[in-house]
């Protein structure tokens, strides 16, 4: 499982010439600590979802342990006792490899592997695997690819320290210590790590730039983005809206690539409506700066549709995570759509009580086809508020008036003697434009 990726002149620039990870190891412990103050339930239920995570890698899960402690030891990150413990358990079990629900600094997964002789690796990593597996696309892979070089760099020493354990300790003429070769093979790898890092941030700034274009080229378009934790049903969703047979799996980050389709509302306004990648809690801020381009399309967009799995007892946890994610890229004040879905799993009470708590949500099921035209009248409502406008313009106005067969929808228009007569429905973001043109009786 332990990954040390190739670092070559930048042949993964290329789709083709993408590698398949291997995993060494099918079967694993994980662990945590539960910190002072959290709930053991809370503990348990991430634990559950690193499981799942593992699940998705292709790791088997044999056993889980837990350790209470205030904060984790800064060098070895569980106790000393706990690890002495784990690592005879997984002896008996013939289990090699921990997996650890946080992310481990280089020094804590160097000494857990020095000390105990067990093969460790950090929840991060597990992402990382899974990311590595699902990336289809160009701009997929690239983003994965800036994700594992920005995580190995600092872990360069725990590759290569073996060879200076087994070359011993050399000294040079003189006296003086001479550097081993691991440690000039850092000093190579670093800089070869360096310069891939620039590369890739290059070529995904060219593919962002692409995307601006693509955007500007749309802009009558009005743009929604689906947003929402990891299997939340986001892809059904969007296969419900738009039947683009995007991949829809019951396992987590099945969607890495963006995708968007036209979206035909009954007003006729054209709309593009975007999938992305799912988020999930604890999600490292290289990983979320490195799908930028992705993650994009939801700072863009005119409306996000967010959509959690209202069946899952932690949704309220979930839509929290959810919001801290936009608010780290900047999404934090586009209007938002709670989307309650797979209401079908709860009882017709307890959806009652959740649209009333999560005020001017839609409940509804992806997977059974229900709510979905109160979901797109609700689009509607939101992005164009419905209210129709009667306008009189001066002929000086034509490009106004071409303006707004691009981003309002026409009812009628008529070209009389004293200007043009024009009734409009508008969203209310673009009422700055017609203001002065209301019909006093309208």
């Amino acid at each position: 499982m332990q990954q040390e990726y190739l670092i070559e002149e930048f042949d993964e620039l290329d789709p083709d010439n993408w590698e398949e990870l291997e995993n060494e190891e099918d079967s694993a412990f994980i662990a945590t600590v539960i910190r002072q103050g959290e709930k053991v339930e809370d503990s348990e239920a991430s634990l559950d979802e690193l499981e799942r995570l593992a699940d998705t890698a292709g790791i088997a899960i044999i056993g889980r342990h837990s350790q209470k402690k205030t904060q984790p030891e800064r060098s070895t990150y569980f106790g000393k006792g706990f690890l002495e413990e784990l690592s005879e358990k997984m002896l008996q079990a013939g289990v090699n490899l921990l997996i650890i629900n946080d992310e481990l600094s280089p020094m804590q997964a160097r000494n857990i592997e020095k000390t105990h002789q067990i093969k460790v690796i950090d929840r991060t990593e597990v992402i990382l695997t899974i990311f590595h597996k699902h990336a289809k696309t160009k701009e997929a892979k690239l983003q994965v690819k800036l994700a594992e070089l920005q995580y190995q760099l600092p872990r360069l020493k725990r590759l290569w320290g073996h060879f200076d354990k087994e070359r011993g300790s050399m000294r040079a003429a003189g006296g003086s210590a001479s550097r081993g070769m691991g440690e000039k093979q850092i000093e190579i790898d670093k800089r070869l790590i360096r310069l891939n890092i620039r590369k890739i941030t290059k070529a995904i700034d060219q593919i962002t730039k692409q995307k601006e274009t693509q955007r500007k080229q749309r802009d009558k378009s009005k743009k929604i983005c689906l947003v929402g934790y990891t299997n939340a049903g986001k892809s059904t969703l969007f296969n419900r809206l738009t039947d683009a047979g995007v991949l829809v799996e019951d396992r987590l980050f099945a969607t890495l690539d963006s995708t968007s389709r036209q979206l035909k509302l009954s007003t006729g306004a054209p709309a593009v409506i975007s999938d992305t990648v799912g988020f999930i809690s604890e999600l490292p801020h290289h990983l979320v700066a490195s799908f930028r381009a992705t993650l994009m399309e939801a700072v863009d967009a005119d409306l996000l549709l967010h959509t959690v799995d209202i069946s899952d007892p932690r949704h309220e946890y979930y839509v929290e995570q959810v919001n801290e994610v936009l608010k780290s890229i900047g999404a934090e004040n586009i209007p938002q759509l709670l989307v309650l879905n797979k209401s079908d799993l709860v009882d017709e009470r307890m959806q009652t009580i959740l649209e009333r708590y999560y005020d001017d949500s839609i409940a509804l099921s992806a997977a059974k086809n229900i709510g979905i035209d109160t979901l797109l009248q609700k689009i509607e409502d939101m992005l164009m508020d419905n209210i129709s406008y009667s306008l009189l313009l001066p002929y000086s106005q034509t490009a106004l008036v071409s303006r707004l067969h691009d981003i309002a929808i026409i009812e009628s228009e008529d070209y009389l003697e004293d200007g043009i007569h024009l009734k409009v429905i508008i969203p209310e973001m673009d009422m700055h434009l017609i203001q002065q043109y209301i019909r006093k009786d309208d």
